[in-house]
């Protein structure tokens, strides 16, 4: 898998996604041919959503409405606003016991000033992805952990509040996270339902990641199966050798 496309292809295919994978590209340009994106955002987190539909650019203006994103993102010449509203979701927060000051300081943020974030369908990104973000339910996320943990090798962190922050976790640590999103991307994103969860990779490992996921796809469902065949004959009575529940599996 040396393409964008295949690569996309295989992560649908065999994780059975029902968003396409996202590509979140940081960079100094906009790609010719990429247009802004048209319309106005509670927060930057809602542009994962919009990006199925096809490639678009953002800037600082596109995402001021979330201090939080604007933060996370580190995106450059921020408005004259940005501190003030910063500081009144961070003290609401805080005065509901939500966010501590120790907490604010172990969010992750990009090291380096953003000036453009693009978004898109992986198989249509205009550049080459800085990360790669999959929404997945529990059963996918096994598949993909199994995967992270072949290709880094390490357990990946499940983060939470705020979503955003994965991105730049990813970035930071050239290793695969997983976001279990915020109240906030929870509120704004349709896709973001009870049972499913945000990850993202490194856009620079993407294709190791889903060599293994193709394979680890393929031997969970043979491995579901033959677990399923253990249980049915367990409950009818029986007491089978792992031999017999493999030649059983094998017919």
């Amino acid at each position: 898998m040396n393409s964008y496309p295949d690569i996309a292809g295989a992560l649908e295919k065999s994780l059975n996604l029902f968003l396409p994978p996202i590509s979140v590209c940081i960079s100094d340009e906009v790609p010719e041919g990429v247009p802004d994106y048209d319309g106005r955002a509670p927060a930057g987190c809602l542009f994962w959503q919009e990006a199925a539909k096809g490639p678009f650019a953002t800037r600082t203006s596109h995402h001021e409405l979330c201090a939080i994103g604007v933060h996370t993102h580190h995106m450059a010449d921020p408005p004259a606003s940005y501190e003030g509203e910063l500081g009144d979701v961070l003290k609401t927060m805080a005065g509901m016991d939500y966010v501590r000051e120790q907490d604010v300081l172990e969010i992750p943020v990009l090291e380096n000033e953003t000036r453009h974030v693009i978004y898109a369908p992986l198989d249509k990104t205009p550049l080459e992805p800085t990360v790669v973000l999959l929404f997945a339910h529990a059963r996918q996320s096994l598949i993909i952990t199994e995967a992270v943990q072949q290709v880094e090798p390490a357990v990946p962190p499940a983060m939470g509040r705020p979503a955003c922050a994965v991105v730049p976790r990813a970035v930071r640590t050239g290793r695969a996270a997983l976001s279990l999103g915020c109240c906030g991307a929870r509120a704004y994103l349709d896709s973001l339902t009870d049972d499913v969860a945000i990850w993202a990779l490194p856009g620079d490992k993407v294709n190791l990641y889903a060599a293994r996921i193709d394979i680890l796809a393929r031997a969970n469902a043979v491995l579901g199966e033959f677990h399923s065949l253990r249980r049915n004959d367990v409950e009818a009575g029986l007491e089978p050798t792992i031999a017999e529940s493999l030649s059983r599996l094998g017919s």
